[in-house]
């Protein structure tokens, strides 16, 4: 290692870069550091004496803290041993401490050590150095580009003197670059190098204080220029064809301006070889912008600004960060980003630093949100499965006729709020989540809404079945995607909105309360939960396992221990034991069941809720009994159809459904006073509420043929009995006038059962 800083022959000397070659051999040839190596000063004298105690060498790169370890290795009588932090370690650093030990021991020789970006260690590795450097067995000379206050080990820093290396000045710069092309050893003084006026200038204004920084461009300038050989010297050139470096003596190099600017890259140049001075400084600003520190933005900004960093790049990292950090909360941010940015292109330096701070604060202080990186969950869906686009999305301007392309679409701003629940994702996502608001800026004004319409449309799509809120209006016509259509056509997302309103107000959860959805293929009252009871638990009860998927997938933003716990099971409530096994919890606060209809023992019913149920639970039910339905004659009395046939047809309809064999099973539902008094004998404390419902609802021609179909209807053949057929054919018709208007209001009564334990 001692040779490490000693002379070199001419042959290696030659093969070095020329940064390395022009490199200081005495404390005279340092250029730019006169406050710490000129004359009288501490550090030359303690050189000169050869009594050098520890140093550390703080400055930015190209300063010099490596050519002064240089001249120190050439003017010491000291042994001088090199390691490079990132490189060594402690067996490197114990190498080197018995190569020392031995020097003093057998010869009374003095060991200087020279660590290259010292700050690198660890603190172990700091820590190993310690104990030789305190009693004398090596002299430490550290070189680093980082505070050493902050970096270094302050031990280590407490037993060395700081010395600060200032970046050059452009008269220093000039300096070296004069001696290079004069030193015929190591330079370039055996040819006639010449510059285009402002060529040199050039490359020492824009090294920005970085000696090595200039020396790299004058090297790569000359020595890739074109050359004028003298006369009768004949070029020596590669098997390729190209001019061998270096030519003989005397040849003439001149180097444009243009060669000039290639040669020193503005930005790049500027920073350390490997990027990371360029890439931490760019990192700090980024952070602190993120973090809202406004004072150390502006700081990081004019770092860089000063470092020569390229406005361009500045405002492309903000550009970035306006949609990335900041994103909706701000929606405004990258309009104001991008406005500064053309201001600048416009008026460039001095001014341009007012759009560039202007464009800092203001991403500084703005609200901030991370909710476009959704995009990548997105990005990850479409990686695994290119799933088709839903029919009704397709273009129906192509394929309508021949395969039914957009047949189904439902225009947003045909409604009041121009917007109508409907899928827009493909059917193997269907329920999927990949944009959450966040509760702050913008978004948190729009979160509640965006949540609400999400929930929605789940609950439209999912509830395919158990959203049904009358017989006649649901029947198998309304199966499949057309049901779902009309449901969508009509007021069903307010209805819902209604329903789970009022069953939540019923049921005054609380944010720690445990709560059990029976029921729950439709999300509605799942995610009500969710929202309401986030220190508590929310658990639903699903039919069937494509239910459960979609649920468990449209929760698949929370994190695992907030996300909804699904069982799936043909029973309304489980038993103690199921429970236990499906939710790991046998009890709740409250159970809360939607159901328009159902048909279930109402002792059973309320033998389990009182089973799982804690003490001062409460079970809340709103459903929707057949006798307090819609009937086809109000709805023919409030468009003043004919008093005395509609009287003769809601008789007809009050005897229909007081009859239950006309009834499918799943539409008797259940007695209220049966109910009632099945949670009282139960020791329920009961509440009974009657809720008017009504919605805009749209009946098309195939729901009337069904109704009045006379061989598959139970209600069609019921009513032609009971009315005279002209009678039956005139309510036909009437129906269908009043349909083709558009929706009809649609209007029954609920009950909102609640019992507590």
């Amino acid at each position: 290692m001692d040779e490490l800083f000693s002379a070199k022959n001419e042959k290696t000397l030659e093969n070095n870069p020329l940064a390395d070659r022009m490199r200081p051999r005495t404390l005279e040839d340092i250029v730019g550091q006169d406050h710490i190596v000129g004359e009288g000063r501490l550090l030359r004298r303690a050189i000169q004496a050869d009594r050098l105690s520890s140093i550390i060498l703080y400055g930015p790169p190209g300063t010099g803290k490596t050519s002064l370890a240089a001249v120190i290795a050439n003017t010491t009588r000291a042994a001088f041993e090199k390691l490079n932090a990132v490189l060594s370690g402690v067996k490197d650093i114990r190498e080197v401490i018995d190569r020392a030990d031995d020097r003093t021991r057998l010869y009374s020789k003095r060991t200087i050590l020279f660590v290259d970006e010292v700050h690198r260690w660890n603190k172990a590795q700091q820590d190993a150095l310690l104990p030789w450097v305190e009693n004398g067995t090596v002299i430490l000379v550290g070189a680093t580009t980082e505070n050493p206050f902050f970096e270094v080990n302050r031990a280590l820093v407490s037993r060395s003197r700081i010395f600060q290396l200032k970046a050059l000045d452009n008269k220093g710069l000039m300096e070296t670059a004069l001696r290079t092309l004069s030193d015929k050893e190591r330079g370039y003084g055996r040819w006639n190098v010449t510059f285009e006026d402002g060529a040199l200038e050039h490359l020492v204004d824009i090294a920005a204080g970085d000696a090595r920084s200039l020396l790299n461009a004058m090297e790569l300038a000359i020595e890739t220029s074109s050359w004028s050989l003298p006369e009768g010297e004949t070029p020596n050139k590669t098997d390729e064809g190209g001019f061998v470096w270096p030519p003989v003596e005397g040849t003439d190099i001149h180097i444009s301006m243009e060669a000039a600017e290639e040669s020193i890259q503005r930005r790049a140049l500027l920073y350390d070889r490997d990027g990371d001075y360029h890439f931490d400084t760019i990192s700090a600003f980024i952070k602190s912008v993120r973090g809202s520190d406004p004072d150390a933005a502006l700081y990081w900004l004019a770092k860089m600004v000063r470092a020569g960093e390229d406005p361009k790049f500045i405002f492309r990292r903000m550009i970035i960060l306006a949609s990335e950090d900041v994103g909706l909360a701000d929606p405004n941010a990258i309009s104001v980003v991008v406005s500064c940015a053309q201001a600048f292109e416009r008026i460039g330096f001095p001014e341009g630093n007012f759009p560039l701070s202007q464009a800092c604060l203001y991403l500084a202080t703005a609200p901030k949100s991370n909710t476009t990186l959704s995009y990548f969950d997105a990005l990850k869906e479409v990686e695994k499965e290119d799933a088709e686009v839903p029919n009704h999305l397709r273009d129906a301007s192509r394929d309508a006729e021949g395969f039914g392309h957009g047949e189904g679409y439902i225009y947003p701003h045909a409604f009041r709020n121009h917007w109508a629940a409907q899928q827009y994702l493909p059917n193997t996502l269907k329920g999927r989540t990949f944009y959450i608001p966040s509760v702050v800026g913008y978004e948190g004004k729009i979160r509640d809404e965006v949540l609400e319409k999400h929930q929605l449309n789940i609950a439209i799509m999912l509830g395919e079945q158990d959203s049904k809120s009358e017989i006649l209006s649901w029947s198998a016509a309304s199966k499949g995607h057309e049901g779902w259509f009309k449901r969508l056509e009509s007021g069903r997302s307010k209805l819902l909105t209604s329903d789970k309103n009022i069953i939540f107000s019923a049921a005054s959860v609380s944010r720690h309360s445990r709560v059990l959805i029976p029921k729950a293929n439709d999300g509605l009252l799942l995610w009500e939960s969710l929202k309401r009871c986030p220190e508590g638990l929310s658990a639903g009860i699903v039919s069937n396992d494509q239910a459960k998927d979609s649920l468990l997938r449209s929760a698949s933003i929370f994190d695992e221990t907030e996300k909804p716990l699904v069982a799936v099971s043909d029973k309304i409530l489980p038993d103690l034991k199921e429970s236990d096994e499906w939710f790991s919890c046998s009890q709740f606060d409250n159970i809360l069941l939607r159901a328009p209809r159902f048909n279930i023992e109402p002792s059973l019913l309320a033998s389990s809720a009182k089973e799982l149920l804690a003490e001062q639970g409460t079970f809340v039910l709103l459903y929707s009994p057949p006798e307090k339905g819609e009937r086809i004659s109000n709805v023919l009395l409030r468009e003043n159809y004919s008093k005395d046939i509609c009287e003769r047809l809601k008789k007809a309809e009050e005897e229909f459904f007081s009859q239950s064999d006309n009834l499918k099973p799943e539409n008797l539902g259940i007695n209220d006073e049966d109910l009632t008094k099945a949670f009282k004998n139960a020791g329920f404390t009961v509440k009974t509420e009657i809720i008017d419902q009504n919605e805009e609802r749209l009946i098309t021609e195939k729901d009337l043929a069904l109704w009045f179909n006379t061989e598959q209807s139970r209600w069609g053949s019921f009513m032609l009995k009971k009315l005279q057929k002209n009678d039956f054919d005139s309510i036909f018709g009437a129906l269908q006038l009043i349909i083709s208007r558009g929706p009809v209001l649609w209007q029954w009564k609920s009950i909102c059962f609640s019992a507590k334990k």
